[in-house]
């Protein structure tokens, strides 16, 4: 399914303290119901008092982990989008501790592709790191150009891949 098409009227709260940033990802979620947070407070009362489809964090600036939390005990999706983090630590601690997607912001224009592959998944009840490996194991695997990060953890990724959502 087209992703606009896909995310149409869905309800989406993004957290990232560079306005900018905020204002680029509403521009192109605009078939989204946005609501914005610019510090961890405002993305953490939103979060705990507001029906998300989906969340996207950011890392840095925001304690990204810490609202990663929230959001999973509020069963709401979450989206890790991440320059300054942009790391094989913080890509797989974004798996373990249940973000549901871990995107670049060098990819942001790529977003609602990123979103739906999201929805479409916990839809279909498939694990969502199956479609993230289809779109950026790629990406990653040249940033992280001379390392092993898919070899030296293929059992966690194996068993990602195949999970099903706990959302």
């Amino acid at each position: 399914m087209e992703p606009d098409k896909l995310l149409e009227g869905k309800k989406i709260l993004i957290v990232d303290d560079e306005s900018d940033v905020l204002d680029q990802l509403v521009e192109l979620l605009d078939m989204c119901r946005i609501d914005t947070a610019a510090s961890f407070e405002e993305g953490k009362r939103l979060l705990e008092s507001e029906p998300y489809d989906l969340a996207v964090l950011d890392i840095m600036g925001v304690k990204g982990f810490d609202l990663l939390s929230i959001a999973n005990k509020n069963n709401i999706p979450a989206l890790m989008l991440t320059a300054h983090g942009l790391s094989e630590e913080n890509l797989k601690r974004s798996a373990e501790e249940g973000a549901a997607y871990y995107a670049p912001k060098d990819e942001m224009s790529n977003i609602a592709v990123f979103a739906a592959d999201v929805l479409e998944a916990i839809d279909k009840n498939k694990s969502t790191w199956g479609k993230w490996f289809e779109r950026l194991g790629g990406f990653y695997d040249k940033r992280f150009h001379g390392t092993n990060w898919r070899e030296e953890e293929k059992a966690f990724w194996d068993e990602k891949i195949k999970t099903l959502p706990s959302i």
